[in-house]
């Protein structure tokens, strides 16, 4: 959580292009998603990404909405130290995104980055041993897992040299006693991570629930399945965004206005 604002602006860049209003009508359908799963943490946590054509620039919720008010037009675009780009409409959390703009800095295929307080996710951040090779959600993230110490609410350009070196080259990450972290080539992408991560530590919360030792996979499986689920290389979400979109436009399509 952060209260740090920046109402300021620079001028706009132009008017918005059909990539970019592809881009904001994911990212908004993300924010719904995050909300119907019951993933958001009233008005905190941020989903941002990147704007096609423009480099240096990125989408993210106003600050004070909530996660099921975010639609298409009311996402902010600001550059990578926080600032408003065009006229503010509403304030953006910069110490927030602060966070985001190191990863999207450092990692040329973070087009969307993802970071939730979710509840299995933090609980499962607590424990010594991470994410457990348990489920085959689990699986996914088979030595492709990331885990940042936990540094207290500020948020420095230090902490972010260490975050992202935390993360390294890998999908997602878990932040020690704070949360979840997912990037991708595109919303669908760190969306789809997003939710099979929260799956894997819902399993696994479960799972200890009952005290018994859990059951793993040999090493040669756990290796085998994570190279079968990263499926190549190729991008994830492409086969269930759509659907995902359908679920939402019949729910409420107010997300793409």
């Amino acid at each position: 959580m952060s209260f740090s604002l920046r109402p300021q602006s620079v001028a706009a860049s132009g008017p918005v292009g059909e990539a970019e209003r592809r881009v904001r009508v994911d990212l908004a359908a993300a924010y719904r998603l995050a909300a119907l799963h019951g993933w958001d943490d009233l008005i905190y946590t941020h989903i941002s990404a990147s704007v096609p054509g423009e480099p240096g620039h990125f989408l993210i919720n106003p600050f004070g909405l909530a996660f099921d008010e975010v639609c298409a037009s009311n996402l902010m675009k600001i550059d990578l130290q926080g600032t408003i780009v065009g006229d503010p409409t509403h304030p953006v959390n910069v110490t927030g995104f602060a966070l985001h703009g190191a990863v999207h800095a450092a990692r040329a295929d973070a087009m969307c980055v993802m970071h939730l307080h979710n509840t299995a996710g933090i609980a499962v951040s607590i424990q010594p041993h991470g994410l457990l090779p348990i489920s085959q959600h689990a699986l996914r993230f088979h030595e492709r897992l990331g885990y940042h110490e936990y540094e207290g609410l500020a948020f420095s350009p230090a902490e972010g040299e260490r975050l992202v070196a935390s993360l390294g080259e890998h999908p997602a990450m878990l932040l020690r006693n704070h949360g979840t972290l997912t990037v991708g080539r595109t919303v669908a992408e760190a969306y789809v991570l997003m939710a099979t991560l929260i799956k894997a530590c819902e399993i696994q919360v479960q799972a200890l629930c009952g005290g018994a030792a859990p059951v793993l996979p040999s090493p040669a499986v756990q290796a085998r399945t994570a190279e079968q689920l990263e499926a190549g290389g190729a991008v994830e979400g492409e086969l269930e965004w759509p659907a995902l979109l359908r679920k939402l436009d019949k729910i409420d399509p107010t997300f793409r206005n």
